[in-house]
């Protein structure tokens, strides 16, 4: 069997924290942001986990 490749898309969007979890940027801050209140902009820069019914995917597309 040749070796697992891992997703070149998930391996740019996720990376996993010390504990294992998996960590992820927030959509929608890319542009359109005039209509965006500054709190929604300010919230949406933080970083955020993923869903843990998403986990087992993602880790799979990483090869983790």
């Amino acid at each position: 069997m040749p070796k697992m490749k891992t997703k070149s898309s998930a391996k740019k969007r996720f990376t996993v924290t010390g504990t294992g979890k998996l960590k992820r940027k927030h959509a929608f801050k890319s542009h359109i942001l005039t209509k965006k209140s500054t709190k929604q902009k300010r919230n949406l820069t933080k970083t955020g986990l993923v869903h843990k019914s998403d986990v087992p995917n993602i880790k799979t597309q990483l090869g983790i």
